[in-house]
């Protein structure tokens, strides 16, 4: 599958590295703050952070999600405000990921560090069937803790 990438600054591909898979197996591709200064997230606060860049998926069938990078938020906090951010197949605005600092300490974003990922992955649309009855199953109407497995 190709993703085309739209670089909205002149930062991108000189000072700012494109998004990459940093190694085979990566299943996401860093995203990286885009900005010419560095941005301080005060402790329990939210920010937008740029990317710098657009991207067009090839259809419908695919969609974008941008997670948190887990040594970025396990160390400091910060992870995607809307826990995962949905860009659109048909979204060809910047790219932009709302970080949440959870941690009790400010944190300082710097041009080109890492911020999120960014995972690629086929989407189905349902076909919505209204009905009067669902089938039956062995947990039926349980919600959390139903099933009795920690």
């Amino acid at each position: 599958m190709e993703l085309k990438i739209k670089p909205l600054s002149p930062l991108l591909g000189k000072e700012i590295e494109y998004p990459a898979y940093a190694t085979d197996g990566s299943a996401g591709m860093d995203l990286r703050a885009c900005m010419n200064e560095a941005v301080t997230i005060p402790a329990g606060e939210r920010a937008m952070i740029p990317t710098g860049l657009a991207i067009a998926l090839p259809g419908a069938e695919w969609v974008a999600l941008v997670y948190a990078r887990s040594g970025l938020a396990i160390k400091h906090g910060l992870a995607p405000a809307n826990c995962v951010g949905v860009i659109d197949s048909d979204y060809r605005g910047e790219v932009m990921v709302g970080l949440l600092n959870s941690s009790k300490e400010d944190y300082t974003i710097q041009p080109g560090e890492r911020i999120a990922q960014l995972v690629i992955t086929p989407v189905t649309q349902a076909r919505i069937t209204v009905a009067d009855t669902l089938d039956d199953t062995g947990r039926g109407e349980g919600g959390f803790g139903s099933t009795g497995k920690v």
